[in-house]
């Protein structure tokens, strides 16, 4: 399988985790407030990528020039990131915290677009046309897949937090972008998701006394945050990132507020709509025409 086909791969593995993460984050943030949840699901995440690191890159050791790198986007693209989303997701529905997710493409490529022309870097992949117009039909369908409800919650806060978040998963894309070309993948996500954790603790303390106490369904929940979403997740989207680009990656995240949507109706019974069935439609076309660029132009 050539490199770009497996960075395909992992990219829909990541989106489908991610996808189903709406549902898993509703469960178990009724029980463990926000940032408790965010600590307890890397908890989980550093033990599984611990032993990945051992195994694939055992004498990569933590290099002080990575550190401004690897802090910033743990706290951007982990903590403060996991905070907007959990308490976004604790104050509106599934369907729409993810709504917010479809503003992280076109975002992304802005951001992409004024840092190549700041640091004229000719190394990763650029846009063209199409890419730009797949990425707004794309968005057109991620509003009237989750849009569509945005009456029932009325929570102008949960919003807010989840666009918080997403322009913390811009910031973190950008810092995690110049360590491909000098660090290994589960490297990147193994420190990253360290410096995440540890500035969870301080906020976890005030919220122990919120705690509550998790059933069956709550710990495996949890357990699939920490192992699939979180572990995998990041590792398959950093290899993504360090093959497809920033923007192309980005623009696959837009599949996420679909799976949310179709999650949802299995297992939680929402219903979905003829217009949901629409914007299902523009959110695939427009993934599709951005891909269907970078395959021609890729040699």
């Amino acid at each position: 399988m050539s490199e770009r086909r497996t960075a395909l791969a992992a990219i829909i593995a990541c989106v489908l985790f991610w996808g189903f993460s709406f549902i898993s984050i509703k469960v178990t943030v009724a029980v463990f407030p926000p940032m408790s949840l965010g600590l307890l699901r890397f908890a989980i995440a550093l033990i599984f990528l611990y032993f990945i690191k051992q195994k694939l890159a055992p004498h990569e050791k933590l290099r002080a020039q990575d550190i401004p790198l690897l802090l910033g986007a743990g706290f951007s693209g982990v903590t403060f990131y996991f905070f907007c989303e959990n308490n976004g997701v604790a104050l509106v529905t599934a369907s729409e915290a993810s709504i917010a997710i479809g503003s992280i493409p076109v975002l992304t490529m802005i951001a992409d677009w004024f840092s190549g022309k700041i640091s004229r870097n000719n190394n990763f992949p650029r846009l063209g046309a199409r890419q730009w117009i797949g990425a707004f039909i794309s968005i057109a369908g991620v509003w009237l897949v989750a849009g569509v409800s945005l009456v029932l919650s009325g929570s102008i806060l949960g919003y807010i937090y989840m666009a918080g978040a997403a322009v913390c998963w811009v910031a973190y894309s950008l810092l995690t972008r110049p360590l491909f070309t000098r660090c290994s993948r589960i490297y990147i996500v193994f420190w990253q998701s360290v410096a995440g954790f540890l500035s969870f603790i301080p906020f976890s303390i005030f919220e122990l006394d919120r705690w509550g106490r998790p059933d069956m369904p709550v710990i495996l929940h949890l357990v699939f945050l920490g192992l699939c979403c979180t572990a995998l997740g990041y590792w398959l989207y950093a290899r993504s990132l360090a093959i497809l680009g920033m923007s192309v990656s980005a623009i696959f995240i837009n599949l996420i507020p679909l799976l949310t949507v179709i999650f949802g109706f299995f297992v939680m019974r929402d219903r979905l709509t003829f217009l949901q069935w629409v914007g299902a439609a523009l959110v695939i076309g427009g993934v599709y025409l951005s891909m269907f660029e970078t395959k021609r132009a890729s040699p």
